[in-house]
């Protein structure tokens, strides 16, 4: 089993925030996949199914982005779930420029309440990420703020135009894991 953790924020205010393009992609690979619709499990919406002969659970915690880990905590201790190789969590980047992606294996959480959360509940910093870039913030924006701001009109586009190509890289880490992925993807 793999599972795909797409962080943001819940309510109509934070929707199309930067902070949600892990919720985008999620969006956008359930749709691409035809997978059922997401629905509440504890403290995430969630929805399964196969994907290339691989069972497959995506999750979008609704517990805000500083909490995010509490969805994923049933996850550390299973006897059939390997965190470093069966979690991926997309997230958002202000360090990268708007669309860029980057897969990395395991590190820190660069300041990312999100990722500081999944790796307090999980107790490990050994799992992929797939960072999406949102720009950095303007001069005399606080980065805070800035995430929590939807996308400029063209900045949007640009994430929308590449979103299949998030998709294929979300199914490519299913079917080949974090470095095939990072190879073909990471810019």
């Amino acid at each position: 089993m793999k599972v795909v953790c797409g962080l943001g924020n819940p309510g109509a205010e934070y929707a199309a925030t930067r902070h949600n393009v892990g919720w985008w992609v999620l969006d956008a690979a359930r749709r691409s996949w035809d997978l059922p619709p997401f629905r509440r499990e504890g403290r995430a919406r969630v929805t399964q199914g196969v994907v290339d002969d691989v069972a497959v659970w995506l999750v979008r915690p609704i517990t805000y982005m500083n909490r995010s880990g509490a969805a994923l905590a049933s996850l550390r201790g299973r006897e059939d779930f390997d965190i470093s190789r069966d979690l991926l969590v997309v997230v958002d980047d202000t360090a990268l420029d708007v669309g860029r992606v980057r897969f990395r294996e395991s590190g820190s959480s660069g300041g990312h309440n999100g990722l500081k959360s999944v790796e307090a509940v999980l107790g490990t910093q050994a799992y992929a990420r797939l960072r999406i870039g949102v720009g950095t913030p303007p001069p005399g924006l606080d980065q805070a703020d800035w995430v929590l701001t939807p996308f400029a009109g063209e900045d949007e586009a640009h994430v929308l135009e590449r979103m299949p190509e998030f998709v294929d890289a979300v199914r490519l880490w299913i079917q080949q894991g974090t470095s095939a992925a990072a190879n073909r993807f990471n810019r």
